[in-house]
């Protein structure tokens, strides 16, 4: 991984503005890229030596890196609102990724604790990026995972003109799932075999080229790289002779009753990332074929940390701990690239800590869009950083009231400055870490810092109360000489990776 700590220091220099040659566009075009549980390391330009990254790599020298995004929660469905209302997930009320028991009464799992209540979709009511945009005057279009709910809450029914493949599903579940045919109804197949990241590509690239008179938003979720683990035979075969060639073989470590990944080493998941890669190429090349590059907008996260300790065990998140569905750093902490070449300076490094509520009131101001009437924004506007200014210092919050399938239990974390606290609610206990000196989290110094861990649990509490954070509870059926539920057996070492 020390690739990544050479990449930040060949980057880091003084991020200021850049004056465009010609005035911009009052309405930039904006291409915003969401990728399905891909983590941070899973790019090359943030470290990755075996997964391969061109197209994002060049992405990222061309615009601005961050190193400290995040991901409002450590599961999709929650921080797919997130993204789309500027708000946390607590006041949209979707909280757990759409899908799991709604109820604590729907509760089958033997655990110390009942998972909190949550929605299962995304109000009609909402304010979203794409109604906004719309009434001010953009072409809207969706394309990939939805996951905010059933038939009626689709991407149609929430400002986006075009829908497609956005559906109800966390997954390509349908048909042949990640190859045609999809059996998606918001998707109609293509000819046989055709592979699902570069089909949704071409549908943005077709949309990015009907509407190059005027400004759009080209929202590009993928389903990639989420389960089910498939991928194209040619790049499959490319990364089992590139594990081979390198020697590498696996590691592993523990995270309480998990077994987690510590090597990135499994050829189906990299080929799976590669073709993620290509697809964005695609779009990006066609915006530079159409002479829209100077005046578009590009951004490319994730939604939640990668897959390392459930699920087929694809990637290593290392050196950040844990994955998906734990609130340590390697379950929320994102890739962030953004490119926008008339105002922002390329090779740009930025050390920010920035969420997912932040890309809303971003976009609006870019757009010269307005809120709603009352909307609550919970963002920041990151556009100050392009101009290489900084932001007023804040925290960050997640509050997790649920057990995922990934391992990790009820909690809730705080991030002010270089400092994080977990609280874990099945027993109230905190950790404290100073991620400056240990982004790893493996010292706790709630003991060492007893008053600075107070004081962030007192702050987070009232963030919690301002955003009607809802909480677990203590599950009166709990039988401790039963297995809890969080314990998972990881795939044969023979097995195919």
């Amino acid at each position: 991984m020390n690739r990544f700590f050479v990449f930040i220091g060949a980057l880091v220099c003084s991020i200021t503005s850049i004056h465009a040659a010609e005035p911009v566009a009052d309405k930039p075009n904006i291409v915003f890229f969401l990728v399905d549980d891909l983590g941070q390391r899973d790019l090359g330009c943030y470290g990755s030596t075996f997964y391969e990254t061109p197209h994002l790599d060049r992405l990222a020298k061309e615009g601005m890196l961050f190193t400290d995004a995040y991901a409002a929660c450590p599961v999709c469905s929650p921080t797919r609102a997130s993204i789309l209302t500027g708000q946390w997930p607590q006041r949209t009320g979707i909280t757990d990724y759409i899908g799991a028991p709604l109820r604590p009464n729907d509760w089958k799992r033997n655990t110390k604790q009942l998972p909190a209540p949550y929605s299962d979709r995304l109000d009609l009511s909402s304010p979203t990026l794409a109604k906004s945009l719309k009434g001010a005057g953009y072409a809207t279009f969706f394309a990939g995972k939805w996951h905010l709910g059933p038939e009626g809450w689709w991407p149609e029914d929430q400002g986006f003109d075009i829908n497609r493949g956005g559906i109800d599903r966390g997954g390509p579940y349908g048909g042949n799932k990640y190859f045609s045919p999809y059996g998606n109804p918001r998707l109609s197949d293509g000819p046989e075999g055709e592979h699902l990241p570069d089909r949704l590509a071409t549908e943005t690239a077709s949309f990015i080229e009907a509407n190059k008179d005027r400004p759009f938003l080209a929202y590009f979720s993928f389903y990639s790289v989420h389960t089910p683990l498939m991928a194209r035979e040619d790049l499959k075969t490319k990364y089992e002779d590139k594990r081979k060639r390198l020697g590498l073989e696996e590691k592993w470590g523990r995270e309480f009753e998990r077994d987690v990944r510590l090597v990135q080493d499994h050829a189906v998941y990299a080929a799976m990332v590669e073709a993620m890669d290509q697809a964005v190429g695609k779009v990006l090349t066609k915006l530079d074929e159409l002479g829209l590059r100077d005046n578009t907008l590009v951004i490319f996260t994730s939604d939640n940390g990668g897959l390392s300790t459930s699920e087929g065990w694809p990637t290593s998140n290392s050196p950040l701990r844990g994955g998906k569905g734990w609130l340590y750093e390697g379950g929320i902490r994102e890739p962030l690239l953004i490119r926008w070449p008339t105002r922002i300076q390329p090779g740009s490094v930025n050390t920010t800590p920035v969420s997912s509520p932040d890309f809303l009131p971003t976009l609006l101001e870019v757009a010269g869009a307005q809120p709603e009437e009352n909307q609550i924004l919970d963002g920041s506007s990151l556009v100050p950083l392009f101009r290489g200014e900084t932001m007023p210092k804040r925290s960050l919050y997640w509050h997790y009231p649920h057990y995922g399938n990934q391992g990790g239990a009820p909690g809730a974390a705080m991030r002010h400055e270089n400092w994080k606290l977990i609280e874990w609610f099945e027993d109230g206990r905190t950790e404290l870490f100073d991620l400056s000196k240990d982004i790893g989290e493996q010292v706790d110094l709630a003991g060492q810092e007893p008053v600075k861990a107070a004081q962030m649990l007192q702050e987070l509490r009232m963030w919690q109360k301002g955003v009607g954070a809802k909480h677990s509870i203590p599950n009166p059926a709990y039988d401790p000489s039963k297995p809890n539920g969080r314990a998972a057996k990881r795939p044969d070492p023979q097995s195919k990776r």
